[in-house]
């Protein structure tokens, strides 16, 4: 039975996108079940099914034959477990723990960034990215750590990603980099040229795909945008 990943709307989901686009660009075997992201409403769809699934009332979920696990730095290690050789973490155990030790960061971290900057993959909003840019000192520090690991990870790897081939840590860093090209926000010439490298892995590119055909608006996730006039796109 394959694997089912339970996420949200492709579009501002960015605690789903990093399972989805690593199983994708590792080749595992999954099925996707999306819920649409109403979870605005006490009674919705989104949290009933979740709900129902036993987990914590957010996506993304990993259901293997029923057994839920929650939280994208869980799901990672779980898929770890099932599939060891196939790339979810460097092979030297060093990179391994360096790997870990990005991805918990930006799981616990990079508020200002995350908040000031949501996830709109669909969106081009330079104009905002440079207010924010002009106003937000602790977006303009986050940016500056991503970098400073970024730049330090690639010299040690050599690259193209940030342990060398696609793993956990450039799935995790996969919607900082939408974030950054929504918004326009300045980086440098090699922090830009990673962001283009994750853009194009073709398990990025599926979901990027996949978001601009979804055309489905959430309110809440548009703190920056009107909703566009019937018709329009």
């Amino acid at each position: 039975m394959a694997l089912q990943l339970v996420i949200g709307n492709k579009n501002y989901s960015s605690w789903s996108m990093r399972p989805w686009v690593l199983m994708k660009q590792l080749g595992l075997p999954f099925e996707e079940r999306r819920l649409r992201l109403d979870f605005d409403q006490p009674d919705s769809a989104f949290r009933r099914e979740l709900a129902a699934l036993g987990a914590a009332g957010r996506v993304p979920v990993l259901l293997d034959e029923g057994f839920a696990v929650w939280d994208s730095l869980a799901i990672v290690e779980a898929l770890h477990e099932r599939f060891p050789a196939a790339g979810v973490w460097p092979q030297a155990a060093r990179a391994r723990a360096r790997a870990r030790s990005l991805c918990a960061e930006m799981h616990s971290g990079f508020t200002p960034l995350r908040s000031h900057c949501g996830m709109n993959i669909e969106a081009t909003l330079p104009e905002v990215g440079a207010r924010i840019w002009a106003e937000q000192e602790a977006v303009r520090a986050d940016v500056a750590r991503l970098q400073a690991m970024w730049s330090a990870a690639l010299a040690d790897s050599g690259g193209p990603f940030l342990f060398g081939a696609f793993s956990a840590a450039d799935a995790f860093y996969a919607p900082v980099c939408m974030r950054l090209l929504t918004y326009a926000l300045p980086i440098s010439a090699e922090a830009r040229a990673y962001v283009e490298r994750v853009r194009q892995a073709p398990g990025v590119a599926a979901w990027i795909d996949e978001a601009l055909q979804e055309h489905d608006w959430i309110a809440i996730d548009e703190p920056y945008r009107q909703r566009p006039a019937a018709g329009a796109r």
